[in-house]
């Protein structure tokens, strides 16, 4: 198993699969220059303001700062959140047992991030905590933006055990098994993965260029970070993962 510190960051990884973990980097041949070479300009690019004056549809991330790191606009993605855009921006969130999917059209240059809590819950409750409805929303928002199924590619981050007494409930597991049959029913490849494990991670996604960056996070109080996973509480999460030593890379 490779080890890999604490708080270290990571673009990719050595294939390696384990029960503890599964990490991977792409596992298909880079992209060539051409794909951009017909009917795209330079992406868009919203200031601040802009972001946030727009309306917003249930369930889509509207925390919008500015990280002063990768010097561009940034939207945080809530648990029960996604976000879909084609401009120049930063996409982030920060899990536990919760899953992020990341997915990218090659052609369209555009991206969007989810963030669910459960595989599936009560057919009568739709609702972007669970897998089965936040992996049909980020796709049909994908769609709607102008991106093509089979040119889309997945990266997935999440699915730890960050607490010894979820053991028997195994959320991390089972999110993660739910996200890798969904993609391979839908036929979306799976590029990129840093899932399972113990540590929390911090995602940070470039929806234009399709690029992830995964941090893992010090294991200082897990309890508070499933707490606010399975209360999906937008303020507070904003609150406690905003600024600081977490969102440096």
């Amino acid at each position: 198993m490779t080890n890999i510190p604490t708080g270290s960051f990571l673009s990719s990884a050595p294939a390696v699969r384990g029960t503890a973990e599964m990490r991977r980097a792409p596992r298909i041949a880079p992209l060539s220059a051409d794909i951009y070479a017909s009917g795209h300009g330079p992406a868009r690019e919203s200031s601040l303001q802009e972001l946030k004056a727009r309306s917003r549809k249930p369930g889509e991330a509207s925390f919008f700062y500015l990280d002063h790191h990768f010097q561009h606009n940034a939207v945080k993605v809530l648990p029960g959140e996604y976000f879909v855009s084609d401009e120049n921006m930063v996409i982030m969130t920060v899990l536990g047992s919760c899953i992020a999917a990341c997915l990218w059209d090659s052609r369209a240059r555009m991206g969007g991030m989810n963030h669910f809590m459960l595989p599936d819950g009560d057919l009568a409750d739709a609702s972007g905590r669970y897998g089965s409805y936040a992996m049909e929303l980020l796709i049909n928002e994908m769609l709607k933006l102008g991106a093509r199924r089979e040119t889309m590619q997945a990266k997935i981050f999440g699915g730890a055990q960050v607490m010894h007494n979820f053991t028997t409930m195994n959320v991390g597991e089972r999110n993660t098994n739910f996200v890798l049959n969904y993609l391979h029913t839908e036929r979306i490849p799976i590029v990129s993965e840093d899932v399972l494990d113990i540590y929390p991670r911090k995602v940070v996604f470039f929806p234009v260029t399709g690029k992830a960056m995964v941090k893992r996070l010090a294991h200082a109080h897990p309890e508070a970070l499933v707490a606010q996973e399975v209360r999906g509480n937008a303020a507070t999460v904003a609150k406690t993962t905003l600024g600081g030593s977490v969102d440096l890379f």
